[in-house]
């Protein structure tokens, strides 16, 4: 999320700017590093509601913002279909490996376990299918043969700030369409 609002702040995402940031933890780090930018923040609770009745109230707020474009950075919750199609094509996200290899959660570890030569990142967008949706880009990192989960986060990590960035640029650049659209 930091390099994402450093990179509007900056004007490398031309004709962009970061409406707010929403977290469903009141402790998130992301926040502060928000409010520091000066970036509207709001904390929207899950308060045992069900996931269709959180979302809804994200969905409202992202509309009143006049959000065109919503970037998850660290959400680990799966949207409900409400949500998704509220923004259809227009939620993107960011995971540790190279989709389709190694979705979910722990992925690093899975590419490890798995004896994976090659990990990395994946900006893609996001549907109704877990870790699923059209592949924007993808950056390569090596795993070494003493990589841990760790380790091998920490390399990936430094690619998927300028991945996401990228992508982001090339979406408000107007530069991809997915297939079917008009």
């Amino acid at each position: 999320m930091t390099a994402i609002v450093d990179a509007v702040l900056r004007g490398e995402i031309p004709d962009s700017k970061v409406a707010v940031v929403i977290s469903d933890r009141a402790v998130a780090a992301g926040l502060g590093k928000a409010k520091e930018r000066g970036i509207e923040t709001v904390v929207i609770e899950r308060n045992g509601r069900t996931r269709e009745e959180h979302d809804q109230e994200i969905i409202e707020k992202l509309r009143k913002k006049g959000v065109e474009l919503v970037c998850l950075a660290g959400y680990m919750r799966l949207l409900s279909p409400g949500f998704i199609c509220s923004f259809h094509n227009r939620i993107v996200n960011i995971h540790p490996s190279l989709l389709p290899a190694f979705p979910g959660v722990d992925a690093q570890k899975q590419a490890i376990d798995h004896g994976a030569k090659i990990s990395g990142c994946t900006v893609h967008f996001v549907d109704e299918n877990l870790d699923n949706g059209a592949i924007i880009l993808q950056k390569a990192v090596e795993v070494l043969g003493d990589d841990t989960a760790e380790t091998l986060s920490a390399r990936i990590l430094q690619h998927e700030h300028t991945a996401y960035v990228e992508a982001i640029k090339r979406i408000a650049a107007g530069d991809l369409r997915l297939s079917g659209e008009e």
